[in-house]
């Protein structure tokens, strides 16, 4: 496949053979050119920012780094290389060859599929459009925005699909896109994570951190897909999504790093009392986070990701590894509610395929924690920061409705009015959070609550990764 780089709509799929598609394409740009304009980062359009842009999908090397102004980026189409002789992975479907075109008995719950994630693309971008405004430093704005560029890409990639492969539908669904808005009371974005503000750097990390590592096991579940466009699509918009969650992990280490600093100056060790942001918080925040996540996975007991899976269109991550790809045989062992209390049940495989990436996903989780940890650890500070029960603070699923201490522990409805804000952030919490949100743009500096780091691309921590003048 060529790259196409400089075409009005740069891309590796040969869109200048297809003119149908092209203007579709061509006529969807503007539509998408208006939204940026309203609802990407507000104050910084005209900026030059320090981005990098694909110039290939080679492994070794996709990434161009250069100042660029957002509204320039090389929003564009990019799929890896195709695999010869591919076959579909899993499923009834096991072992035919992947299809290049939709299966037409498939093509309601395909179009579902790309639907739901290309939704949660333009969301997170509405979500942090205000962020720049308050940003720590030069390189967290940086940062944002880099983020920000690559879900713009990945809702290109998304809507490619819908545009090539389902006609009218496909191009409807494509303007609903832009039509929805994140929190919007009567067009919201289609899952609940995604219409929750982020109006704090501190709910940016943990967003990056958590939610960008659901898209990470959404996506490695798609790279599975028997449909082989929307596998080499996925593949490719991983590359990119490792950045986000670097983000994120790194982001929250520096507050915790930060935050240890701050209580070794205080005589009470009170990080709050010297402008920073105290362990308890930091931890309301993780908790509220990691469960609003783990409720993107959908059900533990999903008739849906069976039927995805039996069809051979959203496998297991690393399916490759598994021993039995019909996923028929097997259990799951997973704790449900009934009468009011927790009672053991076996699953059929199949029906807990949601809960099975789950789980890979909490594992995920816990490697960042676990050097969060370390963080304090080498501080000297005896306090650990830890993921709640999967149980805790659901909103999706079998424990949606009921309540449960962050140890997982069913409580009554009064308990958890009394005690909701020793778990998840007060509006205190908020309030204080919100008051430290002062942007500061000087070159090198960084805001009292969160500590320096590594720059980007090998350079230092003090470039100008935005020219704000």
């Amino acid at each position: 496949m060529s790259m196409q780089l400089n075409e009005k709509i740069p891309n590796n799929v040969n869109l200048s053979e297809d003119p149908k598609l092209l203007r579709a394409l061509e006529h969807w740009l503007p539509d998408y050119q208006a939204w940026w304009r309203e609802m990407g980062p507000e104050g910084f359009q005209s900026k030059d920012v320090y981005l990098r842009t694909a110039i290939s999908v080679d492994a070794k090397g996709w990434a161009h780094f250069d100042y660029v102004k957002m509204p320039d980026y090389r929003w564009g189409i990019f799929l890896t290389e195709p695999e010869a002789d591919r076959r579909v992975g899993f499923g009834d479907n096991f072992g035919q060859p992947a299809w290049q075109d939709v299966p037409g008995e498939h093509r309601g719950m395909l179009r579902r599929i790309i639907v739901t994630q290309a939704d949660t693309e333009p969301a997170s971008v509405e979500q942090q459009r205000l962020l720049g405004l308050t940003a720590p430093s030069l390189y967290d704005l940086r940062n944002l925005f880099q983020v920000n560029v690559e879900e713009g890409r990945h809702l290109w990639a998304m809507v490619y699909l819908l545009h090539r492969y389902f006609g009218r539908d496909g191009r409807e669904e494509a303007e609903a896109l832009l039509e929805r808005r994140s929190g919007n009371p009567d067009k919201p974005r289609i899952l609940g994570a995604f219409n929750a503000p982020i109006k704090d750097w501190l709910s940016f990390y943990m967003f990056t951190y958590f939610t960008d590592r659901d898209g990470k096991y959404q996506l490695l579940a798609l790279a599975e897909s028997g449909f082989d466009p929307l596998a080499r699509t996925t593949r490719f918009m991983l590359t990119e999504e490792a950045h986000h969650m670097f983000v994120g992990e790194t982001g929250v280490g520096r507050v915790v790093e930060r935050t240890a600093e701050l209580m070794k100056q205080d005589k009470n060790g009170d990080a709050r009392a010297q402008g920073g942001i105290d362990l308890k918080t930091i931890q309301r925040y993780i908790n509220m986070w990691y469960s609003l996540s783990a409720d993107l996975f959908g059900g533990e007991i999903s008739s849906n990701a069976a039927n995805y899976f039996a069809s051979g269109l959203k496998g297991r991550d690393g399916e490759e590894k598994m021993t039995d790809h019909s996923a028929l045989e097997g259990s799951y062992p997973m704790q449900v509610v009934e009468n009011g209390k927790l009672a053991d049940q076996d699953v059929p495989l199949r029906n807990a395929l949601n809960e099975v990436l789950r789980d890979a996903y909490i594992k995920d989780c816990q490697r960042g924690v676990d050097r969060w940890n370390k963080i304090l650890d080498k501080a000297g500070v005896a306090e650990r920061l830890e993921l709640p029960s999967r149980r805790f603070h659901r909103h999706v699923g079998i424990y949606a409705g009921q309540h449960f201490t962050p140890a997982g522990e069913m409580i009554s409805a009064d308990e958890w009015t009394r005690r909701r804000d020793q778990w998840l952030p007060s509006d205190a919490d908020l309030a204080y959070v919100q008051s430290l949100m002062v942007p500061v743009t000087e070159r090198g500096k960084v805001a009292n609550w969160v500590a320096p780091t590594r720059g980007v691309n090998g350079l230092p921590f003090d470039f100008e990764y935005v020219r704000m003048n």
